[in-house]
């Protein structure tokens, strides 16, 4: 149905729906009947690029981040028998690059390439039920589109960001190396930001409260992990990889390699040494997702894992118990 690249999928578990996003403006949810997949047409009005997509907790709305600085919150109407979105407008200074729900099912958090994160309140009437609003100085009722909170963290494009399974703590990460953990989420807010040597990230996950999983431009998965203060750093990269020996100097070797990853190179000229010690991912890592037990009904994510790339690899992860 899409005529142009398809730049975000999401599938709901519980309904067995696929919500599919383009750069051609449109989005379609897909609904299994018998062996054929079959797509319902969502009106998003936009006049830029769909560039991502999720849903909800409760699968009754998912949210689109565009190019246009708008995110689309779409939910079906019965009464009409097709899926409707409402716009929140005039707060995004440029293109929108992720989307996360708060488990509340009302909150959502995004991510934008002006360096921003926010969080909105999405709350619409007939589609969701009350809720109380937990958070210092804000009203009772907070109406659709209201921003609750803007951080100003990154100077550089952010990109992935996730709440914590309880959704006291909101993590983002940025193009500087940098990824950023906010709690208290409300009009004062606490933050702390944690800088890494190595490649940006592109996106992030929580395993627990206390534990996060990075992935980007390094190819490997990182570890952060907060202490008994609350503070938190980075502890490990996930996969071991052995050094090879090379003619450059170390500065020289770490760099080349780190530019090529970047930027797509392959590798060339490899030893059998290092063929045997080949890397899951070889490129890009771009996303993250949980896998949870089937016969599980907790909402707590597992210490299983997958991960895929611009390689075109998908790599499932099991963390070791002791880091759970």
């Amino acid at each position: 149905q899409h005529d142009q690249i398809v730049s975000g999928v999401d599938w709901s578990k519980n309904s067995n729906r696929i919500v599919t996003v383009s750069h051609d403006r449109n989005s379609y949810v897909w609904s299994q009947e018998a062996t054929e997949w079959v797509p319902t047409l969502v009106i998003l009005r936009l006049n830029r690029a769909a560039l991502c997509v999720q849903w909800s907790p409760k699968e009754n709305k998912f949210a689109v981040g565009s190019g246009a600085k708008t995110v689309c919150i779409c939910y079906y109407e019965l009464e009409n028998n097709w899926w409707v979105s409402k716009v929140i407008r005039k707060r995004h200074d440029s293109s929108v690059t992720s989307v996360a729900w708060h488990p509340n099912n009302i909150f959502l958090a995004t991510a934008s390439t002006d360096g921003k994160c926010r969080v909105f309140s999405t709350f619409i009437k007939g589609v969701d039920a009350k809720y109380v609003v937990n958070l210092p100085d804000a009203p009772a009722d907070i109406k659709f589109g209201e921003q609750i909170m803007q951080l100003d963290l990154s100077f550089s494009w952010a990109f992935g960001l996730k709440w914590s399974p309880s959704g006291h703590t909101l993590a983002y990460v940025g193009h500087n190396s940098m990824i950023y953990f906010v709690e208290e989420v409300g009009a004062s807010p606490s933050a702390q930001s944690v800088a890494f040597r190595d490649l940006p990230l592109r996106d992030i996950l929580f395993i627990s409260e206390r534990l996060v999983i990075g992935v980007g431009f390094d190819c490997n998965p990182m570890v952060f992990a907060a202490d008994e203060r609350g503070l938190w750093g980075f502890l490990r990269f996930l996969e071991e990889r052995k050094t090879t020996s090379s003619s450059l100097p170390y500065s020289s070797q770490v760099l080349s390699e780190k530019f090529g990853k970047l930027y797509g190179q392959s590798k060339s000229g490899l030893n059998n040494e290092s063929a045997s010690n080949a890397a899951a991912h070889e490129n890009c890592i771009t996303c993250i997702v949980p896998m949870k037990k089937r016969e599980s009904s907790s909402e707590v994510v597992t210490r299983f894992f997958s991960t895929s790339g611009l390689d075109g690899r998908i790599v499932v992860w099991e963390l070791a118990e002791e880091e759970e």
